[in-house]
């Protein structure tokens, strides 16, 4: 555990809060494609894109469904 930072998942899975950020003012419902596409918009850094493309193909109604599709990220 000494090398944490070389850990795939601590570095493509910022925490909620961070996705989040980048998804200010998106109109739930959405699917990922919104989201992707929002957060591009809102030019979120590489690491946000990747975790929302490694997300579940559904539809989230609120940040908390964007949450819970985070944590089903492998």
């Amino acid at each position: 555990m000494a090398r944490k930072n070389d850990q795939n998942t601590n570095q493509e899975r910022p925490n909620p809060i961070e996705v989040e950020k980048h998804l200010k003012g998106i109109k739930f419902p959405a699917n990922k494609d919104d989201l992707l596409e929002h957060a591009r918009q809102n030019d979120a850094p590489e690491e946000v894109l990747s975790t929302l493309e490694r997300m579940p193909d559904m539809e989230f109604n609120n940040a908390a469904d964007v949450a819970k599709g985070i944590g089903q990220i492998p």
